[in-house]
């Protein structure tokens, strides 16, 4: 145990003096989360969409304004489809809806004859599909709120809950996805170059010559660098909870166990792949 302890020492004492396990460990982390954060999206805000009122009707314009009160579209208002077709065509809008000319008296009649009609740019079938269902979800709400229901029924109301992310925000499903993917790439990182340099620098022969065993020597080397894998974790949960704003519901414990139990192997990877490259350059790519 003496011996091992020695040589974690040693091998805390080169992280030290090494900036680039620093960069990896406290400066790369916070980089990935952030990325993982701003730059991958699944919200879709702000879309360009056109509303083709071919009805006078008081609750065609309702309906319109219905539209153009979404937070999530951004509505350019037309008389004919051909005004919003082009647009669709160069890219200016999204998607755009048609209230037909026979919608008020559809609507009066029932029986669900009353019926608009989407249609939406698919070159992007994610913004597309999000698009078509943000515009039939206002149909829906305003049908409701009508007193139709969404069925065409009076008195019926649907209240939807999502449980787990009540905002629908794709954030707070990415982010700790992306924690677990930091963690593989940072503890695969930390430990791919150690093995490698003990072989460039020579000083491998000496490690095989002090009384230590091969156990002892693999376990002074994951020792320092699972402690900064588990600080590495520590921050990106700090930084998704107090400043990505995703909440932490369940144990912080049982969190941190299960974290530590998912890094081991990702140490592990990176101790092999140096131990089998002996090369600094071969074990970073």
């Amino acid at each position: 145990m003496r011996r091992l302890w020695a040589l974690a020492r040693k091998e805390s004492y080169q992280i030290l003096r090494d900036p680039a396990a620093l960069l990896i460990t406290f400066v790369l982390p916070p980089i990935l989360l952030f990325l993982f954060a701003f730059a991958v999206s699944l919200d879709v805000k702000d879309v360009r969409v056109g509303v083709v009122l071919e009805s006078d009707g008081a609750d065609a314009r309702s309906l319109a304004a219905a539209f153009a009160a979404t937070p999530f579209l951004r509505v350019t208002p037309a008389r004919h489809r051909e005004a919003v077709e082009h647009k669709l065509v160069s890219g200016e809008l999204r998607a755009f809806a048609v209230i037909p000319a026979d919608f008020e008296v559809n609507l009066q009649a029932g029986q669900g004859g009353a019926t608009i009609q989407i249609i939406t740019d698919a070159s992007n079938p994610n913004t597309a599909t999000f698009t078509a269902a943000y515009m039939q979800g206002t149909f829906s709400e305003w049908l409701q709120a009508r007193g139709a229901g969404a069925t065409g029924s009076p008195g019926i109301t649907v209240k939807q809950r999502f449980w787990f992310n009540p905002e629908l925000q794709s954030r707070r499903t990415l982010v700790p996805g992306a924690i677990a993917i930091v963690m593989t790439m940072i503890g695969t990182l930390l430990t791919a170059l150690v093995m490698s340099r003990e072989w460039e620098r020579g000083t491998m022969e000496a490690l095989l010559a002090t009384p230590a065993t091969m156990a002892e020597i693999i376990l002074s080397k994951l020792l320092p660098y699972f402690l900064l894998g588990t600080a590495a974790t520590m921050g990106c949960v700090f930084l998704a909870i107090y400043l990505l704003d995703v909440p932490m519901a369940g144990s912080f414990a049982a969190m941190m166990l299960l974290s530590t139990t998912f890094l081991v192997p990702a140490l592990g990877q990176g101790l092999l792949i140096s131990t089998v490259s002996k090369n600094q350059f071969l074990a970073s790519q």
